[in-house]
């Protein structure tokens, strides 16, 4: 049985700001896996991609992640082209994509939490949603329902089957943005409360200031508080999946304040979370 299953793509990630480039293995199956399972869950992730992707994965198995690769035309790639120092404003084009996930390719699985980490649109269909909730409790990123590409071009569309479909969601995650593009909304805050009346159980809203988490009708929120942010990439990914594996044990107050503290130690240094429970809960306490 594990705690959470994870599907979704990696990706070899291009980034690009001013003259620096930096290429790496990305992709929020990497950064959330990662944190999961360095917060004390087990942790499985199921993965397409081509056969020479297969070093790539060791990222997430080092970590103690069991990793399902399952084959694929191509590995997704992705260029990020940053224009300010924050990372906020970029400019990203899909150079190569993996093949979509379909239902009857699916390992059999057993896991309390499904999370479901996209990276565009159709990479994993809608139909997964009500498949799983057979399964587990659903957790899903807003990015793979949102965020489209067009000759390779990101864009980003609201999602048609959200009403359908949020009643079937425990977790959902936005950032701010995908928030006001779901609810027209621009307050982070009042996004959470339409999100959570078209059915969702537990609202995620990301910024770069903060988390904030409504459950319940009660927002709860932590800071993000890095000394410096070198390793900004993943950001979203990581505090999700930490709130995913605290929330397994712990209150929303208690899992929402780890997880802010978790990302923020994160994002002091590039690649995924490389720290222990122990370094979290001590800085928790200052």
């Amino acid at each position: 049985m594990n705690d959470i299953t994870m599907i979704g793509h990696i990706s070899r990630d291009i980034m690009i700001y001013k003259k620096d480039e930096v290429r790496l293995t990305g992709g929020p199956v990497i950064y959330s896996s990662v944190a999961a399972a360095r917060s004390g869950k087990k942790v499985q992730v199921i993965t397409m991609a081509s056969k020479d992707a297969e070093k790539e994965l060791y990222s997430m198995r080092d970590n103690g992640v069991d990793v399902i690769r399952l084959d694929s035309k191509a590995t997704t790639s992705i260029e990020n082209i940053y224009f300010s120092a924050d990372k906020e404003k970029r400019k990203v084009t899909l150079l190569s994509q993996a093949d979509p996930f379909t239902i009857k390719s699916m390992p059999e699985t057993n896991s309390t939490i499904y999370h479901l980490a996209g990276l565009f649109r159709g990479e994993i269909p809608d139909e997964f949603i009500p498949y799983l909730t057979q399964k587990g409790k659903i957790g899903i990123d807003a990015q793979g329902l949102l965020r489209c590409s067009e000759n390779g071009k990101l864009l980003f569309r609201d999602w048609d089957s959200k009403k359908e479909l949020l009643p079937l969601i425990t977790y959902l995650k936005t950032d701010a943005a995908e928030a006001e593009i779901l609810t027209g909304e621009t307050d982070r805050e009042k996004a959470a409360y339409i999100l959570a009346s078209w059915g969702a159980k537990e609202v995620m809203v990301t910024h770069n200031t903060e988390v904030i988490v409504l459950v319940d009708g009660k927002i709860f929120r932590a800071p993000f508080t890095p000394s410096n942010l070198s390793g900004r990439t993943g950001r979203g990914d990581t505090t999700f999946a930490a709130y995913l594996a605290w929330r397994l044990d712990h209150g929303p107050d208690e899992s929402v304040h780890y997880a802010g503290v978790l990302c923020s130690i994160k994002m002091e240094t590039p690649g995924p979370f490389s720290g222990t429970v122990e370094d979290v809960i001590a800085r928790m306490e200052k």
